[in-house]
């Protein structure tokens, strides 16, 4: 089962949040049609939230048709956002190890290394876009 965390310094919508992880574990094959996301009551005491921040995810994810709801007994996973599973993620999963693993060597902290993969990644990004607009 998923385990929601909020960044509060991340400056994106709690429920925005909740949505990208959920997202994210469907992208990676953590979350496959049929699981049961936590209730809405177990989210908001483990993160911290009104419950109702909770409920607007689970709507718009209910919304894109991520997720069922079903009265009484919980809120499931209904769609998918690709049929990847983690074993075709392992080769740069172990790549990505290495490299944080380079990175920690070379004396970056964690908020170091998020800002300059982030960097790194929206910089990259841009390039590929504006490369297929010129194509």
């Amino acid at each position: 089962m998923i385990e929601f965390h909020l960044d509060g310094r991340s400056g994106v919508a709690p429920y925005m949040q909740l949505i990208h992880q959920v997202r994210q574990a469907l992208r990676l094959g953590l979350l496959v049609e049929g699981d049961r996301l936590p209730t809405v009551k177990d989210v908001a005491a483990q993160v911290a939230i009104n419950p109702n921040t909770v409920l607007k995810a689970y709507r718009e994810l209910e919304y894109e048709g991520l997720v069922t709801k079903k009265p009484g007994v919980g809120t499931f996973i209904s769609g998918t956002l690709g049929d990847t599973s983690l074993s075709a993620h392992e080769p740069l999963r172990q790549e990505l190890r290495r490299w944080l693993d380079a990175a920690r060597a070379a004396g970056l902290d964690e908020e170091s290394i998020e800002a300059l993969f982030l960097s790194t990644f929206r910089t990259r990004s841009r390039t590929d876009t504006h490369t297929e607009e010129g194509t």
